[in-house]
């Protein structure tokens, strides 16, 4: 049995036309990052925000770096394509070039609906989940998207509200702490009137044995 030389220019060529397919499956749409968001993020927050809001390249998704269509396994080109499909809601994709957040608003809105929202970016807040909250910090993805803070970084936030929702969280703890202070000033208070009440009784049966 001869073993199988592999071509080098036919395994490029091979990996090429896959890629070429992905472009013709993915429909018209041109596969890149949406600006109508960017420039109403910055126009409304007034923060520098670039691709990494929503991709999982901050250059965006065209490209040969991690997170770009030139650096996509045939697996990850395979999700791709599916993941363009997917214009309903609830679709559970992974799309390799979005990050966390980005999957997150086609999953809950479907792509259909984003597209819909290019012509009105804020009101992409508005149908975001009101308990929303990828980052854990308190502070719903909506608001996130309104404020330019990354919705997956948790130490990113508005410093009042980041303040608040920790605020809220420990609260229980805060209460504790705060109740069994005072209840340890209570009773030293009460300690030390005790221990000033006992030496004044004893000053006062010194002088009584003294006359």
């Amino acid at each position: 049995m001869k073993s199988e030389i592999r071509n080098p220019k036919f395994a490029l060529g091979s990996r090429l036309l896959f890629a070429l397919a992905v472009f013709a499956l993915a429909g018209t749409t041109p596969l890149h990052a949406y600006p109508e968001f960017q420039q109403f993020i910055v126009k409304h927050s007034g923060r520098p925000v670039n691709c990494a809001f929503c991709h999982a390249n901050a250059d965006g998704p065209e490209g040969a770096g991690p997170g770009q269509i030139g650096h996509l396994t045939a697996a990850e080109q395979a999700e791709l394509v599916r993941a363009r499909t997917m214009f309903e809601p609830g679709a559970k994709l992974n799309s390799p070039i979005l990050n966390a957040f980005g999957n997150h608003l086609i999953n809950t809105l479907g792509k259909r609906k984003f597209l819909e929202l290019r012509l009105a970016p804020a009101q992409l807040a508005e149908a975001l989940p009101k308990d929303s909250d990828l980052d854990g910090d308190g502070i719903p993805d909506a608001k996130e998207f309104l404020a330019g803070t990354h919705p997956l970084i948790a130490s990113d936030g508005d410093p009042w509200l980041l303040f608040r929702a920790n605020f809220q969280r420990s609260f229980p703890q805060i209460a504790l702490t705060l109740a069994a202070t005072v209840a340890g000033l209570w009773g030293l208070g009460h300690l030390l009137h005790g221990f000033a009440a006992a030496t004044r009784s004893k000053d006062d049966e010194a002088e009584e044995s003294a006359h």
